[in-house]
């Protein structure tokens, strides 16, 4: 069995409700597709926005698409840390009870008081690619990188499973660089 996954950094971004999008960038603004990404259906846009929290803040933060039911942002602890801002370990979607931050576009600003989070590692799989790694939804695996100088192993990785999903593993950026990963690479999957 082929037990290989592609490995992706997902950095820092941003989505958006409607609302929170013709607050940030004009009444009636529709995101515009800059690049598709590897799970169907989303995309990163040309929009941007800038993160501030209580102790500094960061530009040109990518948005990517189509808008969700709630905003989100998520951003690796390093960046939680210097921006001074709450952020926890969360899968993508569990905002209750996480920290907040101010969002602002070219039109306005929000002041989210929670969302804020730093994605849990995660590998997308369709029902298909579940069946070929004999992987469950929510199962948590192992996944091991090697690079030349930096190999390891990411433990507590949560598989997701849905028939819309491409198979790939996301990580972010403290995470990446803690593996020596550049862009992407391929992953091992090892059962528990």
């Amino acid at each position: 069995m082929n037990n290989k996954v592609l490995v992706e950094i997902s950095a820092r971004h941003v989505h958006l409700t409607d609302e929170h999008l013709e607050v940030l960038f004009g009444e009636g603004h529709q995101l515009h597709n800059l690049k598709e990404l590897s799970q169907p259906g989303q995309y990163a846009t040309e929009e941007r926005v800038t993160l501030k929290g209580p102790k500094g803040e960061m530009s040109r933060v990518i948005v990517l698409g189509p808008t969700r039911p709630a905003t989100q942002v998520e951003i690796s602890a390093t960046d939680a840390r210097a921006l001074g801002v709450k952020a926890d370990v969360r899968m993508s979607g569990d905002i209750a009870n996480t920290g907040g931050m101010t969002l602002v576009g070219p039109a306005g600003s929000i002041e989210l008081n929670e969302g804020v989070i730093v994605a849990k590692r995660h590998i997308h799989l369709s029902d298909e690619d579940a069946k070929q790694f004999e992987l469950e939804d929510q199962e948590v695996v192992n996944v091991k990188i090697e690079t030349e100088q930096r190999s390891l192993i990411f433990d507590d990785v949560v598989v997701r499973v849905n028939p819309n999903f491409r198979a790939a593993m996301h990580i972010d950026t403290d995470e990446g660089n803690a593996a020596g990963i550049a862009g992407s690479t391929q992953g091992i999957i090892i059962k528990k």
